[in-house]
């Protein structure tokens, strides 16, 4: 009996965490420990590291449970799950405050930063109070954080909570940006008419920011209201200087997502008339609304109207157009748009094809169309994109070529 528990004793004081816990001063880095006991061949579990972290966390031997967490999320040989990185972010608040970095609100927002980033955002409200606590004054940043962390895990409640506590506060200053996100918050949330009211306040604080217009616009596009939305589009219009490709993008995604396609086009018109620069993201637009709503060939025959009169081609439109003609099972006019896209690359070589447009278009080909027009597009592509072709269209034992994924 006595040799038994002798044997279990000397294993427990043989454990890892026997091994680092005699290491007291935190200017001693664990890290050579953990290296020396990988070394000698001793296995590590998940757990037990997890187990030391907590351990010198609850020692308040912050540096080194911090240590311990940056060497576990080194090594692939562990798992470093969500709740592992919100210990390391608590670890790195807790080492900025001993080191005295926490003293000034943006150091706060960092952190408030990270814990989003890593979808962490439970974390972040408890970085709110702390900083308070800390006699840290909140900016309107720092607030506008909190309401979204909330607002992302549909906390309505404190979303109202923190917006009364920021009206109390003689500092802040609500701008444009934080009524868009309270109004984006509560429109996530069916809140209709809450939404409309702090749009109302969004609009009185944009003056001639273009930004803030076309945050509006999408917003009240959101909501469904048509008339508000090209309400704020002519306001845009009137008290800003001049309206940016960006801005013409806003507006007819906005009206593309309504429905509205004719009224789109008639809009792109007045554009084309102005623009200093034909850039093809505006055009693509409202043909990716005539495509996906059916009617490929009004956007092909739109294209062509463009192309006749800017006398220059894009890949990417003519990939949109493909796209629609697939979607009604019109593979014939895909493979032709999808030609058309190839050789208009040369104006724009970032473009690349779809992997599964290629796919369904060299599927359909194989059955559909002579050897040598198959030969030549397969030229095209590999002329292009060689390494696509190699990798992606290796036919398969049957001969065919393989679906690509999605």
């Amino acid at each position: 009996m006595r040799r038994s528990y002798f044997k279990k004793a000397t294993t427990q004081r043989n454990n890892l965490y026997s091994r680092i816990s005699p290491f007291g001063d935190p200017r001693i880095s664990l890290a050579p420990v953990l290296d020396q006991w990988a070394e000698e061949g001793k296995k590590i579990k998940d757990y037990e590291l997890r187990t030391i972290v907590k351990g010198l966390r609850a020692r308040k031997r912050f540096k080194q449970a911090l240590e311990v967490s940056q060497w576990m999320s080194s090594n692939e040989l562990f798992n470093f799950s969500p709740s592992d990185h919100a210990v390391r972010l608590d670890l790195i608040g807790k080492k900025m405050k001993e080191l005295g970095f926490v003293s000034t609100a943006l150091n706060y927002n960092d952190l408030m930063c990270l814990y989003v980033k890593t979808g962490l955002l439970e974390k972040v409200p408890d970085v709110l109070s702390d900083m308070k606590e800390n006699g840290i004054s909140p900016d309107l940043f720092s607030y506008r954080i909190c309401l979204k962390s909330y607002g992302e895990r549909s906390e309505i409640d404190n979303v109202e909570k923190i917006l009364r506590e920021m009206e109390s506060q003689s500092h802040i200053s609500m701008d444009w940006i934080t009524f868009a996100t309270v109004a984006n918050i509560y429109l996530k949330a069916g809140l209709k008419e809450k939404a409309l009211v702090y749009l109302k306040k969004c609009e009185e604080k944009v003056n001639k920011n273009a930004l803030g217009y076309n945050h509006l616009i999408s917003l009240y596009a959101s909501l469904g209201n048509k008339d508000e939305m090209m309400r704020s589009w002519e306001l845009a219009k009137a008290n800003c200087k001049k309206q940016l490709n960006r801005d013409y993008i806003i507006i007819l995604g906005c009206l593309v997502k309504l429905g509205h396609l004719e009224e789109a086009e008639k809009l792109l018109q007045d554009w084309e008339s102005s623009c200093q620069y034909y850039d093809f993201q505006v055009p693509n637009v409202v043909l990716i609304g005539y495509s996906r709503k059916g009617l490929p060939e009004k956007a092909e025959a739109m294209l062509q109207d463009i192309i006749e009169k800017q006398k220059m081609k894009n890949p990417s439109s003519w990939s949109i157009i493909a796209a629609g003609y697939m979607d009604k099972q019109n593979m014939e006019k895909a493979f032709e748009c999808m030609k058309a896209a190839l050789a208009a690359e040369t104006e724009n070589k970032g473009w690349r094809p779809k992997p599964a447009m290629i796919s369904n278009i060299l599927n359909w080909v194989g059955d559909n169309v002579d050897a040598q027009e198959v030969e030549a597009f397969v030229g095209l592509l590999e002329t292009k994109h060689k390494s696509y072709v190699n990798q992606q269209m290796v036919p398969n034992k049957a001969g065919s070529v393989p679906e690509l994924p999605l």
